[in-house]
C-alpha cells in the first residue's frame, strides 16, 4: 500500500529542542548571575543538566516517573551536583524555562523546506510527540509549522508515551490513517523506531545525534532533506 500519512516526532526532529533549551537556560543563568554567585561555569552546568534531563525523560518514557517528578528534579539535581541545594532557585528555573523556551523557536535545519515539499506531494502530515500537550501545540504555532499538520498528538492526551502501541493507535484513530499507509519519522531510537516497528508501522530513523545504528532494511537519514530519498 502506498504511503499517504506521515507522522513526525517534534522535539529534535523538527523543532530544535536542544538548541532552544540551551539558549533559554543560558539567558536564565545569566539573569540570575549564577557564575558570579556560585562560581559555576555555564557550559559545565548545561552539560550536567543535559545528562540529567535525558535520563529523566527516559524514565518518563519507561513509566518509572511522572512529569511532576521530572519538573521537580531536573534543575534541582543539576544545582545539587554543583553543591547548591536550593529548591526555590531550581523551581524558579523550571517555571521560567517552560515559559521562556517558547521565545526560542529555531527549527532543525531543513524542517520547513521538507514540510513544504511533502505537502506539495499531497501527503497528509501529523505530529506524534512525547512532550507535554500545551507546550507541544504552542511550539508548533509559535514556530509557524502548525499549518502543515492535520493532527497533533501529545502523550498527555493518551496517558501513555511512545514506544507504547496505544499512542500510535490513538494517533492513527484521530487521522483516519492505517498503519499500512503510514510512516513515522523520529530521532529517538527506542520511542520512535522500536515503538513504530513493534506497532507494525514503517519508520525513518532521523539519526540527528550520529548514533549510527545498524539494522537490516533500516531507513535512516542524517539530514531532513534526505527524506526525499524515501518519499
Amino acid at each position: 500500500m502506498k504511503i499517504q500519512h506521515i507522522f513526525f516526532d517534534l522535539d529534535n526532529t523538527l523543532w530544535d529542542h536542544r538548541r532552544n533549551a540551551y539558549l533559554t537556560i543560558k539567558s536564565l543563568f545569566e539573569k540570575q548571575e549564577i557564575t558570579l554567585k556560585y562560581a559555576i561555569d555555564f557550559e559545565e552546568f548545561h552539560s550536567v543538566y543535559h545528562e540529567i534531563n535525558e535520563r529523566l525523560w527516559e524514565n518518563i518514557r519507561d513509566g518509572i516517573i511522572d512529569k511532576e517528578y521530572l519538573r521537580k528534579h531536573r534543575f534541582y539535581d543539576t544545582f545539587k551536583y554543583f553543591g547548591v541545594d536550593d529548591e526555590e532557585l531550581s523551581m524558579f528555573f523550571e517555571e521560567h524555562f517552560l515559559d521562556k523556551i517558547l521565545n526560542h523557536n529555531e527549527l532543525v535545519e531543513g524542517a520547513e523546506y521538507i514540510l513544504e515539499y511533502l505537502k506539495a506531494k499531497n501527503y497528509t502530515l501529523h505530529i506524534i510527540s512525547n512532550g507535554f500537550k500545551e507546550v507541544t501545540e504552542r511550539k508548533c504555532i509559535l514556530s509557524g509549522i502548525d499549518k502543515y499538520f492535520q493532527t497533533i498528538t501529545s502523550a498527555d492526551s493518551v496517558g501513555v508515551r511512545k514506544p507504547k502501541p496505544e499512542i500510535f493507535k490513538y494517533s492513527l484513530g484521530l487521522s483516519d490513517a492505517k498503519k499500512e499507509n503510514s510512516i513515522l519519522i523520529g530521532d529517538d531510537w527506542i520511542a520512535d523506531v522500536v515503538g513504530a516497528q513493534n506497532f507494525g508501522m514503517d519508520v525513518i530513523f532521523f539519526d540527528v545525534f550520529n548514533e549510527n545504528k545498524q539494522e537490516e532494511g533500516l531507513k535512516s537519514i542524517k539530514h531532513l532533506l534526505q527524506i526525499k530519498e524515501y518519499l
